[in-house]
């Protein structure tokens, strides 16, 4: 059997993992990489495997990173199944629309600019018809429940705990006599994250594919990442400003509302309107409504005792989804909280948001996930004093906060955890979906256990086992 880590090695973006065992090719995740645009481009564009050989894909969960690239697959002509739970269906088909349409509408603004200059046209990555053609090849799969990708390998989806639907991958592999279990972590969640259920630990597992964005440190408790925010939102209200959250569409948007709710109910910040205003945040919102299923015991509680019925609606809660709206929003006075994709403020209603309020004293930005080399949200974090937004320079006079405990992937110490739970069993771990310097930091962490069996495989790198 044959590893090849095509995504996700050595940097956090792309995840893809192609695993070749008894003539059959099984691809783990097809996501899209984010960095400098004419590397992504490039990347993405590019396979560096004929797609039409590749037999099955199983996908951990949604996010765009990880299910991001399926439409560009299918139109390079896989024609497999590609096996998920019913949740992350239902999210990878709005996700990969919407990515499709944005791709659309971009190269049609670039070329109309690479036209005035004599330029050649550049097609998108795929379109939204592409993304419709990916989604016919979606099968759902019940948590727990085995399946057969491709012949010799039986797989189980676990809870991965990090988003709705989202999943660890236990392969039960046998080639030529040999029998050994496999184990893909997906992105590893945390423990007492509001909403989501627990992540399941790995148990008599043989070999380890593993996340490690955070193995260089550990996150505050979500109790805590509560009280930032209502500190934080507190003080800018004290201000008359508003608070600007770049979040991501899927989790980040709806862990947001769900505290704000809460603090609202129990009177922990001042009545005043929150937006969110992102019609993909909308539609995932919708979806989360109808999977209650992946909800832990508290949400569940919180549902039923609201009188709102829901863990994400309340009276002082708007979505919005025409332009119109969004408008809007920038022309209304007053203390206020603004939620708006994308999560790293590089595209999107976000940008507008941003440009017509970064200059104002009394607001805050406020960065709530982790923020990719080279973009907007990145260069915010660091502390530029001067930002570029739609091509022009704008101060930074809008106070920058962030908040690392709302982050849905596990830190240090509970990576650690993860990773010695099979520590009887395991023979080697490979570390992916993370930076070199998390990931030095997680292997010395396990060095110190004893378990020395750790690589950090390059892109492109092929393991044989």
């Amino acid at each position: 059997m044959k590893i090849s880590f095509h995504g996700a090695a050595q940097t956090v973006t792309g995840s893809r993992h192609l695993i070749s065992v008894n003539g059959y090719n099984l691809l783990l995740d097809c996501g899209l990489y984010q960095g400098r645009r004419k590397e992504t481009y490039r990347r993405n564009k590019n396979f560096p495997f004929d797609p039409s050989l590749v037999d099955a894909v199983i996908l951990s969960h949604a996010h765009i990173d990880h299910c991001g690239n399926l439409p560009n697959m299918v139109k390079q002509g896989y024609n497999g199944p590609i096996h998920c739970t019913h949740a992350t269906a239902h999210l990878t088909d709005i996700m990969t629309r919407d990515s499709g349409h944005i791709q659309e509408a971009d190269v049609e603004f670039l070329n109309k600019r690479r036209a005035r200059r004599g330029e050649p046209p550049v097609e998108p990555l795929y379109t939204l018809f592409d993304a419709q053609q990916a989604a016919k090849h979606l099968v759902h799969q019940d948590y727990i429940e085995p399946f057969e990708p491709v012949p010799g390998v039986v797989a189980k989806l676990v809870e991965a705990g990090h988003i709705l639907g989202s999943a660890a991958i236990i392969l039960e592999l046998e080639e030529r006599g040999r029998k050994f279990r496999l184990m893909f972590s997906g992105d590893i969640g945390r423990p007492e994250l509001p909403i989501m259920r627990d992540p399941v630990l790995p148990d008599g597992i043989d070999y380890l594919i593993m996340e490690c964005t955070y193995g260089d440190r550990s996150h505050d408790p979500p109790g805590q990442a509560y009280e930032d925010l209502q500190a934080i939102v507190t003080q800018t209200v004290k201000r008359g400003g508003k608070v600007i959250i770049p979040a991501f569409a899927v989790g980040r948007t709806q862990t947001l509302v769900y505290y704000l709710h809460q603090m609202i109910e129990h009177g922990d910040i001042p009545r005043i309107p929150v937006f969110v205003d992102s019609p993909l945040a909308i539609n995932v919102t919708d979806i989360f409504r109808a999977h209650p299923e992946c909800f832990d015991k508290e949400a569940l509680e919180f549902m039923e005792a609201d009188p709102h019925g829901s863990a994400f609606g309340f009276d002082l809660l708007t979505y919005t989804r025409s332009v119109e709206e969004s408008k809007a929003i920038n022309k209304m006075q007053g203390p206020m909280v603004i939620i708006s994709a994308s999560g790293m403020a590089e595209v999107g209603r976000i940008l507008h948001h941003l440009r017509n309020n970064i200059n104002d004293s009394r607001n805050t930005v406020l960065i709530t996930s982790w923020m990719a080399p080279h973009t907007l949200g990145r260069r915010l974090l660091e502390g530029h004093k001067k930002v570029k937004i739609f091509g022009e320079e704008h101060r930074v006079r809008a106070e920058v906060k962030s908040i690392n405990g709302l982050s849905a992937h596990g830190g240090q110490e509970f990576l650690v955890e993860y990773a010695l739970a099979s520590q009887d069993r395991l023979q080697r771990i490979f570390l992916v979906h993370g930076e070199p310097g998390p990931s030095q930091a997680l292997r010395e962490k396990l060095s110190e256990t004893g378990f020395t069996q750790v690589h950090y495989p390059e892109m492109g790198e092929e393991v044989e086992i």
